[in-house]
């Protein structure tokens, strides 16, 4: 089993139901969604391209899929993870819009934001101690062809290249996308996602996310308030 620190806005959130629903899952309840009908792009060529990020659900990823180390339980990480959602209090990421990373899109925040990056430099650190090393194996499966010096040292000491320096805010929406259709795409996604994207994001909570075997769909396994009040909960 491997797990995930992740954000993801509530399972009822229009955000969450719109991508659940454009990725064709919901990874809340682990359900299949049809696709919805957008113009200019067939359903099949919706469900191809998405098949990517709708097994890891609709997410922000902060502490990339580990698996635990030896000494480490469920339990422990859960605990753990409630007392770090509660110290630290929620805040509003700029408006989200419409981005490209390479050839895939996803939601992005319209300009940077260093409280998000901070926040997720110390999520990386917090629970670096919960991670078993990754392996030689899995190293080997990552393309590492493509890293530069920095991500390929990250990658190393946190498990994942895209943390601290490199880390960028996103929630994926496609998979890589040929040259063809980035166009076609991204007045899609404009399209569909702008009654949704009119008001900034609450990072109000830290998701758990589980893989329960090699290859499963990721899925929700809890979500931990931020701030005081969740604090006050668990004293």
């Amino acid at each position: 089993m491997r797990y995930a620190i992740y954000f993801t806005p509530p399972a009822h959130d229009p955000l969450t139901l719109a991508a659940s629903q454009w990725l064709g899952r919901n990874a809340f309840s682990g359900d299949m969604i049809e696709p919805p009908a957008v113009r200019g792009i067939g359903l099949h060529d919706i469900a191809f391209n998405t098949a990517i990020p709708r097994r890891s659900g609709f997410h922000a990823t902060l502490k990339a899929p580990f698996r635990l180390a030896p000494e480490i339980s469920e339990s422990m990480l859960l605990r753990h993870l409630m007392r770090f959602a509660g110290a630290h209090e929620p805040f509003q990421l700029p408006l989200l819009e419409i981005g490209r990373l390479g050839s895939f899109f996803g939601l992005m925040p319209e300009r940077p934001c260093e409280h998000m990056r901070h926040f997720a430099c110390a999520v990386v650190q917090e629970f670096d101690a919960f991670r078993a090393p990754i392996s030689e194996a899995e190293i080997e499966r990552s393309d590492t062809n493509d890293l530069s010096a920095s991500q390929f040292t990250n990658l190393y000491r946190w498990g994942h290249p895209y943390v601290m320096d490199e880390f960028r805010f996103h929630m994926s929406l496609t998979g890589p996308l040929a040259p063809s259709d980035i166009r076609h795409f991204e007045l899609a996604l404009k399209e569909y996602f702008a009654p949704y994207l009119m008001k900034p994001v609450d990072i109000a909570n830290l998701a758990l996310f589980v893989e329960e075997e090699p290859g499963a769909p990721f899925q929700v396994h809890s979500l931990h308030p931020m701030g005081r009040v969740a604090a006050r909960r668990i004293a």
